[in-house]
């Protein structure tokens, strides 16, 4: 390459690198071209890296695919512009494309190709690739290491996973990190809790992640006792995820003096501000501790609003008794413009079942519908068989059940037979009942009550048939019990 060619091209990375780039792509493409310096793999490395940051990876492939002799970092740039743009597939098209060419992979090929295989749904694919790292000796270097972990953490192969991380000599906070998720991601809570105690060094990432696990998996004790630790530490402060995360565990557990301090830390540190996930958590904390006055008070707070901070105050409202407060929440929000979802009709016509406002339910299951051009799901025909049972419209809930277009649930029917059996429907009851031995094969309640319907009818055939279909199915009657000493 020649003197002034050497200088063009200095010229163009420059031109490539500058904060300008994303509007002059075309401008400097045609330049290089101009210049015949569209075969430099160094130019067009790093214009296909230019590419990747803007999202134009459409346009790196065009540019790529008139590349007669790729080399290795034209290469990794393609793969690495396909592995961080969601395209896991068209990084290891590009990887076999590079070994038939005959070019030797290095570390920088394997990170992002390794990340592609996480995204892939054939493991064997991230095994074969594995394979190939073990046999040019690259799984020394640690971000390859990491992306074996992750692929292996990522299809729930622990052992190989452990494996791969029992033999690395450095681990940092990320392959730690992996590690945990994963175990707790099989469900091994208890060996992600261990390494997280073995781990000298945490990011706020390990905190919430341990947090997180416990909580999902019903240890909220455990997850509070974690967050109390992260506290003393004292090296991390709670973020978005910390809140979001330890405010169910708080009112899980009736821990209000805690919540009651995240909510001031959240307003201190900014995060009440700047993040409406955490309003709405913190709405959602005092609506399940029943101080309906504070939940309030922190909604009408909130800087920003979303639907979900609607919803999570409606169905607080619904929760606790105040459906009336609810309907006009609901009708405040359509007022200001808000588009409900199908989770924002799923409180309104729980506050409507709950304040038993009958011609308000049919007006809103209607409007669902015919104005917000939402679907009715099985909870919105849920609500209004409810609602119709309780109000006495029987036959109009049977009607609305029968005419589904999905199957009803235990929870309907269960609703059926409650309204049935306070308003006196004996017919109704009856087919709830035969519906719920069919979904609940093992609820012995559910064949007792339909004896003693029969029994009350003067049915002793059907009687007996039930005892039958009870002895076949090893369904035992319960025992009663008596709370008197």
């Amino acid at each position: 390459m020649s003197r002034t060619s050497r200088e063009v091209e200095r010229r163009i990375l420059r031109h490539l690198h500058d904060r300008r780039s994303q509007t002059r792509l075309l401008e400097i493409h045609a330049h290089f071209l101009r210049h015949e310096l569209h075969q430099s793999n160094q130019i067009l490395a790093h214009f296909v890296a230019v590419c990747r940051a803007h999202g134009k990876m459409r346009y790196a492939e065009l540019v790529f695919q008139q590349a007669q002799s790729p080399d290795l970092p034209l290469f990794n740039s393609m793969i690495k512009g396909y592995s961080v743009s969601g395209q896991p597939e068209k990084s290891l098209s590009i990887f076999s494309l590079m070994k038939n060419n005959g070019v030797l992979p290095n570390e920088y090929t394997f990170a992002p190709l390794m990340k592609s295989c996480c995204n892939v749904s054939d493991s064997k694919v991230g095994k074969c690739v594995h394979g190939e790292i073990l046999k040019l000796g690259l799984e020394r270097h640690n971000a390859v290491r990491i992306g074996i972990v992750e692929f292996y953490t990522n299809c729930e192969e622990m052992g190989n996973a452990k494996k791969v991380f029992d033999e690395m000599l450095q681990r940092d906070v990320i392959i730690w990190n992996l590690m945990i998720r994963g175990f707790c991601k099989t469900g091994d809570i208890d060996m992600g809790l261990f390494l997280f105690r073995k781990m000298r060094e945490r990011s706020i990432v390990s905190w919430n992640s341990m947090i997180s696990s416990l909580a999902k998996s019903g240890r909220d004790r455990e997850a509070l006792e974690v967050f109390n630790e992260m506290q003393i530490d004292g090296c991390f402060k709670p973020d978005e995820a910390t809140v979001v995360t330890v405010l169910p565990v708080c009112a899980r557990l009736g821990a209000l003096d805690v919540g009651n301090r995240l909510y001031t830390y959240a307003q201190s540190s900014g995060l009440f501000r700047d993040f409406i996930t955490v309003g709405n958590s913190i709405v959602s904390f005092y609506c399940k501790c029943g101080d309906l006055e504070t939940a309030h008070r922190v909604f009408c707070e909130m800087p920003l609003k979303n639907v979900i901070s609607w919803n999570t105050l409606i169905s607080g409202l619904a929760f606790n008794g105040k459906g009336e407060l609810g309907v006009d929440l609901f009708e405040e929000m359509l007022s200001r413009g808000v588009k409900p979802n199908d989770s924002s009709y799923v409180g309104v016509l729980t506050c409507c079942v709950h304040a038993g406002l009958l011609q308000k339910g049919r007006h809103f299951f209607s409007l669902m519908t015919a104005k917000h051009k939402i679907l009715p799901k099985l909870e919105h025909y849920g609500c209004m068989a409810d609602l119709l049972g309780r109000s006495g419209c029987l036959r109009e809930a049977s009607d609305l059940v029968k005419n589904m277009p999905m199957k009803p649930n235990a929870v309907l029917w269960g609703s059926l037979l409650s309204a049935s059996r306070n308003h006196g429907d004996v017919k109704l009851a009856e087919r709830a009942l035969k519906e719920l031995i069919n979904l609940e094969p093992w609820n012995s309640g559910n064949y007792v009550l339909l004896s003693n319907i029969y029994a009350e009818e003067g049915k002793w055939d059907e009687v007996d048939k039930l005892r039958v279909l009870m002895k076949e199915r090893s369904v035992k009657k319960s025992i009663g019990h008596s709370l008197v000493g």
